[in-house]
């Protein structure tokens, strides 16, 4: 095997065009898919002072991002509904008129061809903040799941190509299929959020989805970040039930999980780089200690080198313009 000085690495790396030559990971707009938060009105625009840059807006403006995700050629979007009333079970949710299926509906009008990926939970629309019914404070699975159905059903009719249940009850992809096909949408897809940690890096997501549990947390029933062998049998068992995709969430700590579930099953794997990765950048380099461009681009190829076919990720309009200009 020939050695230095014939084995020169470096040789590689000595122009930005050889070294695009032998880029291994390529980020491109179509991998990303970029989260919304839907909240009643028109023309309404609401800054999140947790995450710079992003903004809850109702389902006009909703219609006018899509526009733009289209333009930059984004992958999809990501819909998560944020009511100004919630009550016990979450009912605001299954409203056919409700937010999320408002917003699908003005989307599909402006930009019928984008894919569309709702969320399924209850966490948003309940008055406790919890992602299932409770029963003497705890949340109750098996009566949480004919809710996550119909909430389901409510956003499939509206149009949604893609149901995302994120609220890790047991069993929730096979209800939600078999309601889906016994409903005639049996081309609805499943994503499922099958490797969910319990994490502290969700803290700006729910100050603008404003869905912090009153009482108690959700280590019941989302992962313990200790668990990687856990997220790949929640994997297996999620496709069993029917998901057609799965997520990883977060994805920065958990890239390690990313890589196994891409190693070992076959179907789309999409990750979350979720609202504290992205509040790290943006502070970090909104007081100059790093360069916040660069940092999100290398974060976005870290994930797609461990294996994730997409990234749901608030730089993904910014992050294709940064690409388009390369």
């Amino acid at each position: 095997m020939a050695l230095f000085p014939q084995v020169r690495p470096r040789r590689l790396r000595r122009s930005d065009g050889l070294r695009r030559l032998v880029r291994e990971t390529r980020l491109s707009p179509e991998q990303f898919v970029l989260p919304l938060f839907v909240i009643p009105g028109r023309g309404q625009k609401q800054p999140i002072a947790s995450m710079p840059g992003v903004f809850r807006l109702s389902p006009d403006l909703c219609a006018e991002q899509a526009r733009a995700a289209k333009s930059l050629g984004l992958g999809g979007l990501l819909l998560f509904g944020v009511p100004p009333e919630k009550d016990a079970t979450g009912s605001s949710g299954r409203d056919p008129q409700g937010l999320v299926p408002q917003a699908v509906r003005a989307i599909k009008e402006a930009v019928p061809e984008l894919p569309i990926a709702t969320d399924v939970c209850l966490c948003d629309y309940t008055d406790h903040g919890h992602c299932g019914v409770l029963r003497n404070g705890t949340v109750d699975n098996d009566a949480t799941l004919p809710l996550l159905v119909e909430q389901a059903l409510s956003q499939a009719r509206a149009g949604a190509d893609i149901v995302a249940p994120s609220d890790m009850m047991d069993g929730r992809v096979a209800a939600i299929r078999r309601g889906l096909d016994e409903a005639g949408f049996e081309y609805t897809a499943i994503l499922s959020y099958a490797a969910k940690f319990s994490s502290s890096f969700y803290g700006p997501f729910r100050e603008a989805a404003q869905n912090s549990p009153k009482q108690g947390d959700r280590k019941g029933y989302q992962m313990d970040p200790a668990n990687g062998r856990e997220a790949l049998r929640e994997v297996a068992l999620d496709i069993e039930e029917g998901a057609d995709m799965v997520m990883v969430k977060p994805a920065i700590a958990y890239l390690d999980v990313v890589r196994a579930v891409r190693d070992r099953f076959e179907v789309p794997v999409w990750a979350y780089n979720v609202s504290g990765e992205y509040s790290m950048i943006r502070a970090a380099a909104t007081n100059g200690w790093i360069d916040g461009e660069r940092a999100m681009l290398e974060t976005l190829t870290g994930i797609r080198r461990a294996g994730a076919d997409t990234v749901v990720t608030y730089f993904a309009a910014e992050a294709a313009r940064l690409l388009a200009g390369a």
